[in-house]
């Protein structure tokens, strides 16, 4: 997939001025990424693909409207993305205090009045959540109960993984109160989505 490609399905999907807004900020991270370590230096010449389409790719997997929650969202992935494609409240967790402000003066400079920073771990977050991303950070068994707290019976788990091999599923099919499957990322055929729900009928 080259970036061209990567960027005509955001804007196929999401449309222009949203497409130009993302494109905007994806400037803005390859401009800070020489101040401060946001992104690896040899994503930036795909960063369409690996950084732009890899989080909008997300929203595609959406199961319920509502806020979402990015956990370790670094510099803006995929949290910042969610945030200027969709229109849904989203909660930013990210306890690195230098990338929590470079996420705000994003969110200032778009506009971005249905998002906030939270410059903690998630913990320490409150509120519930529809939708509760996050993108190589932790275990998923880790994770899961990490922000259990954020999560109500209906929220999915969108968590991009890289492979995942037999014994890695294997720890999550313990947990009886859930049920999860995988997608294939479309911008790494090696890499996958781990879609995580809790099961009907079972409380939090």
């Amino acid at each position: 997939m080259t970036e061209d490609d990567a960027r005509a399905i955001v804007t196929e999907r999401f449309g222009s001025a949203r497409t130009d807004r993302l494109a905007a900020f994806l400037e803005l991270v390859a401009d800070e990424n020489g101040r401060q370590n946001l992104v690896s230096p040899s994503t930036l010449p795909t960063i369409w693909v690996r950084h732009g389409l890899d989080s909008a790719q997300l929203l595609f997997h959406v199961k319920h409207s509502g806020p979402w929650l990015d956990i370790g969202t670094g510099g803006g992935f995929p949290g910042l993305v969610i945030g200027l494609l969709g229109d849904a409240p989203v909660t930013l967790v990210e306890p690195r205090k230098k990338r929590a402000t470079f996420l705000e003066q994003c969110v200032d400079r778009f506009g971005l009045g249905h998002v906030v920073v939270e410059a903690r771990k998630v913990e320490s977050v409150t509120g519930s959540f529809a939708t509760i991303s996050a993108r190589a950070v932790a275990s998923v068994e880790k994770l899961l109960p990490a922000a259990e707290h954020c999560a109500t019976p209906a929220t999915r788990w969108i968590l991009p993984r890289g492979q995942l091999d037999d014994t890695y599923l294997a720890v999550l099919r313990r947990d009886r109160s859930r049920v999860f499957h995988v997608e294939q990322s479309l911008t790494d055929p090696q890499s996958s989505i781990l879609i995580v729900d809790r099961k009907t009928g079972t409380g939090r």
